[in-house]
């Protein structure tokens, strides 16, 4: 009876072992529903500071823009360029300490944020096909900060290089004696 249940019990501590090494989550079903669904992949901090940023330094842009590859989060389409504020864990952030892998369901992790980060190269390589620039700016890079405009003044340096590369001014002829006209004739005005 004494070795029955010596192996019962050690049975059952491997079995419990290896539950707990599967996936030990902290909060039940409901609460890590509840935690998640408040997760969103639009109109994040980051992305509706960076673009009231934007806004205010006069540029115009689309959001959420679907009829290009990947969603881009900001579209600026007078520059050919679309800006996409990615998650530093979500779309693993190379040397961030925002980028970690999560200890439990390890491997679930590795597989997602991998399919994300390749998704991701598709989808950039997708937009440089039809002739779009790509800006990528980080979590981190807004998350804590004071002062965006550093990083507005680095967005619109960017633009402006790459704007004025591709725009040109066509310069008409003029003769010395033409006056140049607006599209209204000459009036008198008489006062009465």
């Amino acid at each position: 009876m004494g070795t029955f249940k010596i192996m019962f019990l050690h049975q059952s501590f491997l079995y419990f072992r290896s539950i707990k090494s599967v996936s030990m989550d902290i909060w039940d079903k409901k609460k890590r529903s509840e935690v998640m669904s408040k997760i969103h992949s639009k109109n994040t901090k980051p992305e509706l500071t960076l673009r009231k940023a934007l806004f205010a330094r006069g540029f115009r842009f689309r959001v959420n823009y679907a009829k290009l590859p990947g969603k881009p989060d900001i579209v600026l389409p007078k520059y050919q360029t679309v800006i996409f504020v990615n998650g530093c864990f979500w779309h693993h952030h190379e040397g961030c300490k925002y980028a970690y892998t999560p200890k439990t369901n390890t491997k679930f992790w590795i597989d997602k944020i991998s399919l994300n980060v390749e998704r991701d190269k598709l989808n950039k390589q997708k937009l440089f096909d039809l002739g779009w620039k790509v800006l990528t700016i980080w979590e981190c890079e807004i998350r804590h900060i004071h002062d965006i405009m550093p990083l507005i003044d680095r967005i619109t340096a960017d633009l402006l290089a790459q704007n004025s590369q591709k725009k040109t001014v066509k310069l008409y002829d003029q003769s010395e004696n033409e006056m140049l006209s607006a599209a209204e004739s000459m009036v008198e005005y008489n006062k009465t």
